[in-house]
């Protein structure tokens, strides 16, 4: 297993990585992330929505149920290779600690792979799931609707909360995922925390990208607007302070001063 030291170096070394990634390459791995993500949201709408039983009688399992289906989109981001903007939200932030990567690169890297996001969960949505009618009957259809009424009837400070808690966890997953040295370790490091995240109830914006528009499109009473004022702009906020500052600020802090030191001296 990787220490803490050994991962925040291999953060750095995928962020210069990252860096140097063409607009068109970066575009394209974001799309591919945010259709991964939302493959993962739905196996868990076709796994615990359609136990409707279960989640009369025993409402914890079917949640533990859609936790533990939804992270084969993380796992497929970090497996395979794509750019996910809640992962991002801490990856470079080491990088600007040491002073070696400046915010404005950040900030570029993280609106050309939200765009890229956004675009892969809406065509997981609309094309895979919506014109194929896969969640169009019940029980999947009210699961659908549930999920986004409920995720757009909370207050913009509770989303903003939700939003981070989740990635806070998101992106503990994928540190976990460094730290492991085989895949089968990588797995299992990325599958519980996400798990746990979901589970709980947490807002994930890119996940969200796919849950509401996929409501939208079956003819849900939600707006555009309310989706991106009632959660996607509060979720996304949450999610870079529970990435960048839960995460990527104090391990970069902790262990990357460390290396930075050494290389002082």
């Amino acid at each position: 297993m990787n220490s803490p030291k050994e991962v925040i170096n291999i953060v750095n070394e995928i962020t210069i990585l990252k860096g140097k990634y063409p607009i068109k390459k970066t575009i394209v791995l974001a799309v591919l992330a945010g259709a991964y993500i939302a493959f993962g949201g739905l196996l868990a709408i076709i796994v615990a929505g359609g136990s409707p039983d279960i989640a009369v009688s025993n409402p914890g399992i079917t949640k533990f149920l859609f936790g533990a289906t939804f992270p084969i989109g993380l796992i497929l981001v970090v497996t395979v290779g794509a750019e996910l903007f809640t992962g991002n939200n801490a990856y470079f932030i080491p990088n600007v600690l040491s002073k070696t990567l400046r915010i404005q690169s950040v900030l570029k890297n993280w609106s050309l792979v939200y765009f890229g996001n956004f675009i892969g969960a809406i065509f997981v949505a609309y094309v895979i799931t919506y014109l194929t009618h896969i969640v169009n009957s019940s029980p999947y259809i009210d699961t659908v609707y549930n999920i986004a009424i409920g995720k757009t009837s909370h207050s913009f400070l509770v989303t903003f909360i939700k939003g981070i808690g989740a990635n806070w966890l998101v992106c503990l997953a994928v540190w976990q995922g460094m730290a492991a040295k085989d895949v089968t370790g990588k797995i299992i490091a990325i599958w519980l925390p996400v798990m746990a995240f979901v589970t709980i109830g947490f807002e994930h914006s890119i996940a969200n990208m796919f849950f509401i528009p996929l409501a939208i499109f079956e003819g849900a009473d939600i707006t555009w607007m309310s989706f991106l004022i009632d959660n996607l702009i509060p979720a996304t906020l949450g999610n870079i302070v529970g990435g960048a500052i839960f995460v990527g600020l104090p391990y970069g802090y902790l262990f990357g001063k460390t290396n930075r030191i050494r290389q002082s001296n």
